[in-house]
């Protein structure tokens, strides 16, 4: 005989009710009551039992809604656990491990709480996902715009003050004074291969620039233009004027070039170091690009790198103003940044880091300016002292 589900939960809800061992009334109305020993019972021989026609509540009799209730010291539940675990153990050495299976699944049942089995059946279950997918989802997590941060920007650098005075927003001019002697006498072009030609050394103008990149092309800005004369001051002095225009803002390049071109005269000759094929052409692209006329086509140009390669080619490694300068005028530079770390320097100042680099980048074209009217006049000189030297050869 097995028992059915609907008589196990009534049994279970009437285990509880200390009513019946009072009123001592049977608890099923139906002749096929529980028998009185579950674990004997062979459940592979009686066919299953149809539930009963009534409901479970049908089952306690009227009288036992009045009776007073008793406490019993052991409750019908725990009685049919007691006998379906002694029933585990007789099926167990009687060698049928069927009924056992059944005692044991009737028993996890009654301890687990009543559920629809609708409610298995509705609950979700966890896919497994392939890599593929998961790769699709976090790509398209990626792709919104609230799920990418926005790294933190790095705070501006307290040291931002620039050397010299602003002449405009954007705009300073740094300058400097050396006092020394101006050339008595004009100076020989000779050495460029411009025989019986000379210049007034006032009239000469030396300048370098330093820009954002050496390619060229109206990509390439020069945030910087010095320039070194012969002049004398207020005062008397001779000396060699250093003036340096620097910006700090990418509007103040139109201001820079007009400024440049008031140091301009007709009489000016420039003077540079690969000037005229890098320097010039620059800023003649600038000057046109800012619709301005632009005024170095119309001045005189001594570039200075071809006579000096023409002289010591093969002296030393190689012929960079830098190795000039050590090798053949001994001026030994300290703490100086490369020309080629300039525009790193310039465009960090834009973004709100520190002027340190910026200065030192305008140590550096300081120098290069100064470096231009010394080497000038000892171009001048080795080709005077080498004229000598061929007359008293030419000399009976």
């Amino acid at each position: 005989m097995s028992i059915s589900a609907d008589r196990l939960r009534a049994l279970r809800r009437q285990a509880g009710d200390t009513t019946l061992r009072q009123t001592q009334e049977p608890l099923v109305s139906t002749p096929d009551a529980l028998p009185s020993n579950l674990g004997l019972i062979d459940r592979t021989s009686s066919p299953p039992c149809t539930p009963p026609a009534t409901a479970p509540e049908a089952l306690v009799s009227p009288s036992a809604e009045h009776a007073q209730p008793v406490p019993a010291p052991v409750t019908r539940q725990a009685e049919a656990r007691t006998r379906l675990r002694a029933g585990d153990g007789v099926a167990a050495k009687s060698g049928t491990r069927a009924g056992a299976t059944r005692e044991r699944s009737i028993l996890d049942w009654m301890d687990a709480p009543a559920t629809p089995a609708a409610n298995e059946s509705a609950r979700p279950r966890l896919q497994p996902q392939s890599v593929d997918a998961l790769r699709r989802l976090i790509a398209t997590r990626e792709r919104k715009p609230g799920a990418t941060s926005t790294p933190a920007r790095k705070p501006a650098s307290l040291d931002r003050d620039l050397p010299g005075r602003e002449l405009c927003p954007g705009l300073h001019l740094i300058e400097a004074f050396l006092p020394q002697s101006i050339p008595a006498q004009t100076l020989s072009l000779a050495f460029a291969r411009r025989h019986e030609e000379a210049v007034a050394p006032r009239d000469l103008l030396f300048f370098d620039t330093e820009t954002t990149g050496l390619a060229g092309g109206t990509g390439t800005r020069a945030f910087m233009i010095g320039a070194a004369d012969w002049h004398v001051d207020g005062t008397g002095r001779q000396g060699l004027r250093v003036r340096q225009l620097m910006m700090s803002t990418m509007a103040a390049e139109g201001a820079m070039l007009r400024e440049f071109n008031a140091w301009l005269s007709p009489r000016t000759v420039l003077s540079s170091y690969n000037g005229r094929c890098y320097d010039a052409p620059l800023l003649k692209t600038r000057f046109r690009l800012a619709r301005m006329a632009e005024p170095l086509s119309a001045l005189d140009h001594v570039d200075l790198l071809f006579p000096t390669r023409r002289r010591y080619r093969g002296t030393w490694e190689n012929c960079r103003l830098a190795t000039i300068e050590r090798q053949l005028l001994r001026i030994v530079r300290e703490d100086d940044l490369p020309g080629s770390e300039a525009p790193a320097a310039w465009l960090s100042y834009l973004r709100g880091g520190s002027a340190r680099n910026l200065r030192r980048v305008a140590e550096h074209n300081h120098q290069d300016v100064v470096t231009l009217a010394q080497l000038f006049q000892r171009l001048v000189q080795a080709e005077a002292e080498e004229r000598e030297v061929l007359a008293l050869e030419q000399s009976p």
